[in-house]
């Protein structure tokens, strides 16, 4: 009943929970080619198809891609929950999320001269979270390929690849994951500066 709980209580597991059943659910023979065509986000049928501006999210293309995502979001996703609390993480999550989509639609042409094409993953909205985070507790000591690392030199890491990768054939979608660095970023701003001023009310009320 606890681990129920658990799942209910942390929305980082319960999207953890989401993405693995969608991941089993691609896995079917004889509905899981359906299941996924009716679900990835494609940048040519964004006004056809809007719901894919979330689905999309909770796609992965293998095992190997669901299971770094996972890990990634089990380890910041509720570190993030516990300083802001769920509703902000929700927030910050499906904002990036969305906006990664967005962002890969309309940067990856006309910057970098690439055509975008179909797109899953939850890495955006990851990176979104990764960033918030980061804004809140840069110091936090992580492991990055076995090395330690702060949390604010791990983003710069990362996204310094993800830019020099732009013009790659790696089919990554680096412009969503940049895009969804940005959100977080200006997500965890707000957010600090919110946290900030309300505890500078608090102190100067008791003079």
């Amino acid at each position: 009943m606890a681990g129920k709980d658990y799942i209910f209580a942390s929305p980082s597991i319960a999207i953890i929970a989401l993405c693995t059943l969608s991941f089993f659910l691609e896995m079917i023979p004889g509905i899981g080619d359906a299941y996924f065509n009716a679900f990835y986000f494609d940048p040519n049928y964004l006004i056809t198809r809007p719901w894919t501006l979330i689905t999309y999210i909770f796609l992965h293309n293998g095992l190997v891609h669901l299971l770094f995502n996972m890990l990634v979001l089990y380890f910041f996703g509720t570190a993030l929950e516990r300083r802001i609390g769920n509703r902000q993480l929700l927030a910050i999550f499906f904002t990036a999320g969305i906006l990664s989509a967005i962002g890969y639609t309309f940067l990856t042409q006309p910057i970098f001269n690439i055509s975008p094409g179909p797109m899953v993953g939850a890495s955006g909205a990851i990176y979104g979270v990764f960033a918030a985070l980061t804004i809140l507790e840069p110091d936090i000591r992580v492991y990055v390929y076995f090395v330690p690392m702060k949390l604010k030199h791990a983003l710069v890491l990362f996204a310094l690849f993800d830019f020099l990768m732009i013009n790659s054939s790696d089919m990554i979608a680096h412009t969503a994951h940049l895009s969804g660095l940005f959100v977080g970023l200006y997500m965890g701003f707000r957010i600090k500066k919110i946290q900030e001023n309300a505890l500078r009310s608090r102190y100067i009320g008791r003079w």
